[in-house]
């Protein structure tokens, strides 16, 4: 098993979003400006774990902007939404 990179960042301010750099790690497992990834937030003892997102194959007659407009207005609507899970 490879030897992982530890590393200690600060957390800043980027526009109205709080965020770190960690740009060796993510060249580490491949990723680069543009690739997705999947955040796993594990609120119980303090971890966020990033991976890189598996390709998905899409079935026929389902393209991929209308899987970005979907995840657009699930972003949009985050808040309704959870208010509706809840009624």
């Amino acid at each position: 098993m490879s030897k992982g990179i530890e590393m200690e960042r600060k957390v800043t301010k980027f526009g109205n979003s709080l965020g770190i750099t960690m740009t060796e790690a993510l060249k580490q497992i491949g990723l680069e400006v543009g690739d997705t990834v999947s955040i796993d937030v594990k609120e119980e003892n303090g971890e966020i774990i990033i991976r890189r997102a598996r390709k998905v194959q899409l079935p026929a007659g389902i393209s991929s902007d209308f899987l970005d407009t979907l995840s657009q207005v699930m972003e949009d609507y985050d808040d309704t939404l959870k208010g509706l899970k809840d009624r």
